[in-house]
C-alpha cells in the first residue's frame, strides 16, 4: 500500500497517525535531539528536516498570531492572516550541505503527502522587499531576538493549512541560507486553532478590591483586557471595570493610582509608553462611562519595573501583565 493510499483510508480517524505516516522524511529524526536547547520538542504535526538542530524554541497554549500570505513591500503595511490559538514557534539549524531550496522542496512535499494546502509560497525576491524585515526584526510574526537570521540571499517561504474537524492547523516556514556561517535555518510558526479556555481568570468584586486596598493599599487586576501591543480596553473588561466603579462611587473620597504594568518582552521605552496609554485608557474608561470624577484618578505606566514574579515563562509574563490600583 503506498503512502498516499494508506493516508486517504485513515484520516478521518487520526489525524496524527496520518502524519506520522506521511512525513516519513522528517520524522526519521528524533523528538528530541542532542545539542536541542532543554525544554524544546519538534511538534507532531510537522517534524524537523533531517539532522537539524532547535535553537530556539516557545509555546503558548493560546495566543494570536500574524502570518504573512502575500510578498511584502512595506514591513508597516504588510498583509496576512490574523490568528488565534496554540501557537508553537521551533527554530532549527541545518549543517552545511543542504540549500534553502533542499530544504523547501523536502518540506513542501511532506506537507502535501500529509492533506496540506499550500496557501503561499515564495522565494528570494518574490516574497518582496521587506518580507523578512517584517518576518525576522518586527516582531509582527516571529519574536524579535529568538534564534539565528541571515538577511539577504537564499530564503524561501511556505505558508500551508491543514483543515481539521478539531480545528484547522497552519503551519509557517521561513528558511534562509546562512552562507557565511555554513548553515540553513528555518523558523518554523505551527497554529492550531482552537477556543481559548475560559475561567482561569477571576473578577475581583469591589468588597475584596476594598479590603485589598485596606490591607496593603494596592490590588492587582487581571480581568481588564487589551490585544497584543494594543491599548484600548476591550469589551470583556466591563465585569471587571463594573467592580471598580462600584468601589469608588460607594466610596467617594477614596483616590487611587491607576497603575498599568507590561512584561519584559520587548524594548523598555515601547513597553513604557505602552502601559502609560493602557493605564489612561482604564481611567477613561472610568471617568466617561461610569462618571468617576477625574481628578480621584491618577494614570501611571510603569513598563516592567515592578514586577511580582520573574519574566521566564509564559505563565511569569501573564502575572506581571496587570493594572493594579494603588491608594493615593
Amino acid at each position: 500500500m503506498t503512502i498516499s493510499s494508506r493516508y486517504h483510508s485513515i484520516k478521518a480517524r487520526n489525524y496524527q497517525a496520518v502524519l506520522a505516516v506521511a512525513l516519513p522524511l522528517l520524522a526519521a529524526t528524533p523528538v528530541l535531539a542532542a545539542g536541542d536547547v532543554p525544554g524544546s520538542k519538534d511538534h507532531p504535526l510537522v517534524s524537523r528536516f533531517a539532522g537539524a538542530t532547535i535553537t530556539a524554541y516557545e509555546h503558548k497554549d493560546f495566543d494570536e498570531a500574524f502570518l504573512p500570505d502575500r510578498p511584502v513591500k512595506d514591513a508597516d503595511k504588510a498583509e496576512g492572516l490574523h490568528l488565534e490559538g496554540k501557537i508553537t514557534r521551533v527554530w532549527y539549524t541545518i549543517g552545511a550541505g543542504k540549500s534553502a531550496l533542499e530544504v523547501e522542496r523536502n518540506y513542501q512535499d511532506a506537507l502535501r503527502k500529509a492533506g496540506f494546502q499550500t496557501l503561499f509560497r515564495c522565494a528570494k525576491d518574490e516574497c518582496g522587499d521587506d518580507f523578512q524585515s517584517l518576518v525576522i526584526n518586527s516582531g509582527k510574526v516571529l519574536p524579535p531576538g529568538k534564534g539565528d537570521a541571515a538577511f539577504g540571499g537564499a530564503h524561501r517561504t511556505i505558508l500551508a493549512k491543514l483543515p481539521r474537524p478539531t480545528g484547522d492547523a497552519y503551519v509557517f516556514l521561513h528558511i534562509m541560507e546562512d552562507s557565511s556561517n555554513q548553515r540553513t535555518l528555518v523558523n518554523e510558526e505551527v497554529v492550531e486553532i482552537q477556543p481559548m479556555q475560559t475561567g482561569q481568570v477571576q473578577i475581583m468584586d469591589s468588597g475584596t478590591m476594598k479590603n485589598s486596598l485596606a490591607s496593603s493599599g494596592k490590588v492587582a487586576l487581571y480581568g481588564i483586557y487589551f490585544d497584543t501591543d494594543k491599548a484600548e480596553v476591550k469589551p470583556e473588561s466591563k465585569a471587571q471595570l463594573d467592580e471598580m466603579a462600584k468601589l469608588l462611587t460607594a466610596n467617594p473620597a477614596l483616590k487611587v493610582y491607576i497603575v498599568g504594568h507590561t512584561d519584559s518582552q520587548g524594548q523598555f521605552a515601547h513597553n513604557l509608553d505602552l502601559s502609560q496609554r493602557r493605564a489612561d485608557a482604564v481611567a477613561q474608561s472610568l471617568t466617561g462611562t461610569y462618571h468617576i470624577a477625574q481628578g480621584r484618578l491618577t494614570a501611571k505606566g510603569v513598563a516592567s519595573l515592578a514586577p511580582v514574579t520573574t519574566n521566564d515563562s509564559d505563565d511569569g509574563r501573564a502575572q506581571n501583565r496587570r493594572v493594579e490600583l494603588v491608594q493615593q
